[in-house]
């Protein structure tokens, strides 16, 4: 049943290696890789970039994630959220295409505003993870891993309830603000402060159970 999250992943990289296939031929020897906030290119690759900054980083992170279930510790399991955890390597999998989708599209000529598709992507990541975040269960590997939600699954479980609003929110505003045209300062503060509140929350919610002896 989990498979299909293998297969989905395995297909985006494979279209997305055609792509770069057939564009290819089409492609300058050296191609933009990174933009300024002001989506002029300041850093340049050799073409054949795009294969590993997609399809090879897509691979490695299905790779990846195939393993770590078989690496968690005790009581520390993926298992038990292992559907939630293989949506989100199907995210992060369609968002490193998204990413090398848009290098491609400069890369070929087309005009796009880069440096907008590319946060807007980041906003829409969070908002989607965000969706996820309440059902993720104490691990090593995804969700707000401090020492505090590591500590107690009690303030793991609080902690990503929270983390589950400020991501939707965050990415909501961000890719707002991004469609606004408002500049890159602002989404960034609204998406470190949807990061940054659970973690606090983790450490004040841990040191309150703390204080009334419930941990």
């Amino acid at each position: 049943m989990n498979g299909k999250y293998f297969l989905v992943g395995i297909l985006l990289t494979v279209a997305l290696s055609v792509a770069i296939v057939v564009a290819y031929p089409h492609l300058a020897t050296s191609i933009p890789t990174h933009w300024n906030i002001h989506n002029q290119p300041n850093g340049h690759g050799p073409k054949w970039m795009l294969f590993v900054l997609g399809p090879g980083i897509m691979a490695a992170t299905m790779l990846l994630m195939y393993f770590l279930p078989w690496l968690s510790p005790k009581n520390f399991e993926v298992e038990a959220f292992r559907s939630t955890f293989l949506q989100i390597m199907l995210i992060l999998v369609s968002v490193f295409a998204y990413f090398d989708a848009v290098i491609l599209w400069a890369a070929l000529g087309h005009p796009i505003n880069v440096g907008r598709a590319i946060v807007g992507g980041v906003c829409l990541l969070f908002a989607t993870l965000g969706n996820l975040m309440g059902k993720v269960r104490r691990n090593f590997y995804v969700g707000i891993r401090t020492p505090w939600s590591l500590a107690n699954e009690r303030v793991w479980n609080a902690t990503h309830r929270v983390a589950a609003k400020t991501f939707v929110l965050g990415g909501i505003l961000g890719f707002a603000v991004t469609l606004a045209g408002r500049g890159v300062p602002l989404v960034t503060f609204a998406l470190a402060a949807s990061a940054l509140i659970p973690v606090v929350y983790s450490l004040a919610y841990y040191k309150q159970l703390q204080r009334r002896g419930e941990l």
